[in-house]
């Protein structure tokens, strides 16, 4: 199994073609094995690891921060081995927090991003995050407010780039040039939902990210465990739930033509879905978020799978996208 390296978009820092998404830890995965499978990314050339000040969920906001932060605490230059992101834009409450206006709502104000920039670095032990995302698009906070704020973190060495998250690509072309006026390098990133079976991004915000340099960091490549072996997992009942087995009937059809695809071709379905994206060059890394060292080591095997253009064709033919990217794509 080899992880790839390659660089942010147009940006100089390098990064694995496989991104760990850490949204699991510490409610769906106990925090040793957490920290087994941060220890087993960085073995296989994991570099690049993915969080949010909210993620930890129904035991806290922040919690999966803290267990990033007493990982790095081992030593063993983890930290200095990780290439960071972490997001900003949604509330974060903390059991011990007095409810607060401005960090209880969702927004990029400058208050916001400071305030909760301090939150993410003591929850991390962390002097610095490499990658600080915004969660989301705030439409109502003016662009000198939300960059005047990110300059201030970067002039203070507590964070390096800054990326987007779930922004149209009007939103990422604003940003980027709202940035550019004041001479900073804007966005090096864009996550965002794309998979074999939502491939709306290829209209507009891959053609954005690609204009402007951006990365393209892929979030549930899967299609929440669709595209991993849904009809097998049906079968087995190793996956149930009222809104998957809905999402399962309503992609019956595509699903059959996709797994007996992926039996032909001898690869399991999962690892097909993240060889598809890994063949798009304006991908650098699909975002996985394995509760398991096996599915670890599942996704990492994504990496050498070599994806034919016959076989390609046949993945365009089962999930048909937008119709190429706009205005070519419903115009002249």
């Amino acid at each position: 199994m080899a992880i790839k390296h390659k660089r942010l978009g147009k940006h100089g820092v390098l990064v694995s073609n496989i991104c760990l998404g850490t949204m699991n830890f510490g409610w769906h995965t106990s925090e040793e094995d957490s920290f087994k499978i941060m220890d087993r990314a960085l073995e296989l050339g994991i570099n690049f690891f993915d969080t949010a000040d909210v993620y930890g969920w129904d035991v806290e906001h922040g919690h999966t921060e803290e267990i990033i932060g007493r990982w790095f605490a081992l030593g063993g230059s983890r930290r200095e081995a990780t290439v960071l992101a972490t997001k900003v834009f949604n509330p974060v409450k903390r059991k011990a927090n007095v409810a607060e206006v401005n960090s209880d709502g969702r927004s990029l104000s400058a208050y916001k991003i400071r305030k909760h920039c301090e939150g993410s670095l003591k929850r991390l032990k962390t002097d610095w995050i490499d990658i600080y995302q915004m969660h989301h698009i705030d439409r109502d906070c003016p662009w000198d407010e939300t960059w005047q704020a990110f300059g201030s973190l970067i002039n203070q060495g507590k964070v390096v780039y800054v990326g987007s998250s779930n922004f149209a690509g009007w939103d990422i072309a604003t940003a980027c040039q709202e940035a550019s006026k004041r001479g900073m390098s804007g966005l090096v990133s864009e996550q965002s939902i794309y998979h074999l079976n939502n491939r709306m991004l290829e209209l507009e915000v891959i053609p954005a990210c690609r204009h402007y340099g951006l990365g393209l960091i892929p979030w549930s490549p899967l299609d929440g465990g669709l595209l991993g072996g849904a009809l097998e997992k049906m079968e087995t009942g190793r996956r149930k739930g009222e809104s998957f087995e809905k999402n399962v009937a309503k992609n019956r059809d595509k699903l059959e033509k996709y797994e007996a695809l992926c039996r032909e071709i001898g690869h399991p379905p999962g690892e097909v879905a993240l060889a598809w994206l890994l063949h798009n060059p304006i991908v650098t890394a699909p975002i996985i978020g394995p509760r398991t060292l096996e599915q670890l080591e599942s996704a990492v095997r994504a990496a050498d799978i070599v994806l034919e253009e016959e076989i390609l064709q046949k993945l365009d033919q089962i999930f048909p996208g937008p119709g190429g990217e706009a205005p070519m794509a419903y115009a002249w």
